[in-house]
This record gives C-alpha cells, structure tokens and sequence, in this order.
C-alpha cells in the first residue's frame, strides 16, 4: 500500500465541551494515510480560569505526537506554579521541555508505549522493572530524569511532531506554534493567522538552518524534513555548541499574546492536512456557515474534514487530518492581565499583514 492506503478512512474521532469562557468541537481523521499519526488535547478547565487546546501532527510515527498530547499541557500548569503568573514564559518552557523529557529511560518507555503496538509490551515491562530512585524526584519536580533502566542513555527520538497550542485565561490568548500545524481566529468574520507556518524556505529559518551546520534542498532540512521546528527530530539538534533555540531544528515555539475582545469570535486549530486544502479565510467562512445549521461544534468540524479530504489518493487532501473549533462564550471576563504577563496586541495591532488576514500569501 505505501504511504496512501486503497480507500480513505473516514471515520472520525469527535468530541464537543463548554464551560462559562469557551465552547469548543474537535475532529479527528486518518483518511488517506496508512497510519494515524495526529494527535490532540482539549482541556476547557485546565486550571479554574484557563483553558487549553492544542493540535499535534506526527511525523515517522506517532508516539511523538501522543506524548505532547499526554504532557505538554501538564508542563505548562507545572512552569505556571513556580513562575508568578507569566503564562506565556511557561508556555514557552513546556515546548523545550517535551524535548528534554524524551530522552532517557523514562522517555524511551514512554515513547515506546505510545508507539506502535508491537512495542507496548516492551515499554510497560520495562517501567514496571526500572523504577525511580528514591530521595530525587522531590528535588527535581517531576521525577522525570531519575529513572534508570538500560536505555538511561536514550538520546530522544528520531521521529518528531509539529504543536499548535492555545492557551486562553480570562481575556488573554496565548498562541503557541513550532511547525506547520495552524492557529486562526475569526475577527468580525474576517481571519488572521495568530501562527507562523514555519518551513525551511523562510528566510530567518534557513539562516538559523545553514548556521547550524544544515542544508534545505527541495523545500526541507537536510533533504528530509519539510519543516523546520518541530519536537523530537533528535538526529537534527545534535550541535553541542549551540543552545536548543539555534539548532538545524528547533522546538523553540513561536508566540502571539491578543487580548480578546467582543469582536471575537473563535479560533481554528488545525494540522496542515487543512490549510493545505483551504486557505485561513476559507475555512474562517466555512465555520460560520455552519455555525448557524449545526448545533454541535463537532459536526462543523467533520463537514470540514469531509470538505477536504480527496476523492482519490495523491497530493493534496490524503493527509491525517485533526481540526478544533473554540468559541468564546460572551459577554468575555473583563479581568486585567497581571503586571508580569507579555502584553497583549490590541484590535489596532492586529493588522491583516501582520496576522495573515485575507491577503496572507500562505494557504
């Protein structure tokens, strides 16, 4: 079968929440490819006043994806605690953390479990033998990097994943980009790209490539990879001169702070098995037509996802594809910002050629 199988699959994981600030509708497709390799988190009570959402598309395998799925969130509320209120700094921190977390033992077993299922066995066995030493976990937070096993020396793996997150508390968003995958936001039914679709050709990219020791042939890294941030990808962070941030390949996430206003509608996160179908305004458009036919958020998202996947195999429209719809319930919580956030870029900075409105010349 190769990387495409004979007939889609379309069947779809959906799932729909609320609470007093969002309302939200995900969805979730395989579709042409051999393997699922998407993975997602929809935490609307992340703390009592933020919510979190985030889409992660997997590449040479899956276990990437579900590991940021599994931890990233968690690492945001542990940097949270211990950073006096600057979410957008914990933001930051938990996406060079997923890094650091997936090496060693505990990385190996865990990446093995989430792997393909001739591996679960393995992983588990091994974290029911190896456990922790006692007397460290306390002093390091989570445990993380004290258990010992004979894969102690695990350098992370060699597949990766993209991550698009946001983060909303209060009147705050957070958007939070490494990779291809998509954050928009529909403003008075107009769409602005609250992320950066970070490929090798862009031109602070490919300095950062070729300063790293690296190369872009053919639109990706080394020849191999068509995106030039990523977590995992561990064969291409191996500079030991240089800081996580510089390397061929980075996590170093991209961020955008926008204090929410009543023009605001909701957001769209989705993986590039969308935008390589639709452009932002497209699917900005899509939404709200069917915001007023449907009555789940859910259902918006898998018409979208029937929207764009292809009739037949090849190019566009034959990718996993992941989708999750936010709407903000009205009237917002009018509470200030604390003194140590970033600040917020109001409705007058948020200009379509900063933000990628209409005139965006991605897809």
């Amino acid at each position: 079968m190769g990387v495409y199988l004979s007939t889609p699959k379309t069947d779809k994981v959906s799932a729909d929440g609320e609470n007093d600030r969002v309302r939200f509708g995900l969805s979730s497709m395989q579709g042409w490819r051999a393997t699922m390799e998407d993975a997602h988190a929809a935490l609307p009570d992340l703390d009592d006043c933020t919510s979190f959402f985030g889409v992660y598309d997997g590449h040479g395998g899956k276990a990437a994806s579900k590991f940021c799925a599994r931890h990233l969130h968690k690492q945001v509320l542990i940097n949270d605690a211990n950073s006096s209120g600057d979410l957008p700094a914990s933001v930051y921190k938990a996406f060079l953390r997923m890094d650091e977390m997936m090496k060693g033992q505990r990385g190996w077993r865990e990446l093995t479990e989430l792997g393909e299922k001739g591996n679960k066995i393995s992983g588990m066995l091994e974290g029911i033998i190896w456990s922790p030493k006692g007397g460290d976990s306390d002093n390091l937070g989570d445990g993380w990097e004290t258990e010992e096993g004979p894969n102690s020396n695990f350098p992370g793996p060699t597949s990766g994943s993209t991550a698009c997150v946001a983060v909303i508390r209060n009147d705050q968003l957070i958007v939070a980009n490494a990779g291809d995958s998509r954050c928009v936001i529909s403003r008075k039914g107009q769409a602005f790209n609250l992320s950066t679709d970070h490929k090798p050709d862009l031109e602070g990219e490919k300095e950062r490539i070729l300063s790293a020791g690296g190369f872009v042939v053919a639109g990706r890294v080394n020849g191999s990879l068509n995106l030039s941030r990523a977590i995992g990808d561990m064969e291409l962070k191996q500079n030991e001169v240089l800081p996580a941030e510089r390397q061929i390949v980075t996590a170093e996430p991209e961020l955008k702070t926008v204090k929410l206003s009543e023009d605001d509608e909701f957001i769209v996160l989705a993986c590039d098995g969308i935008w390589d179908c639709m452009t932002s305004q497209e699917v900005v458009d899509f939404v709200h037509k069917h915001l007023n036919t449907e009555d789940k958020l859910s259902d918006v998202c898998e018409k979208l996802l029937n929207r764009c996947v292809a009739p037949t195999s090849g190019g566009e429209g034959c990718d996993n594809m992941t989708v999750i719809i936010v709407q903000f319930n009205k009237p917002l919580s009018s509470a200030a910002t604390t003194s140590t956030e970033q600040p917020a870029a109001t409705a007058e900075e948020m200009r379509p050629n900063e933000l990628g409105g209409p005139d965006d010349p991605q897809k």
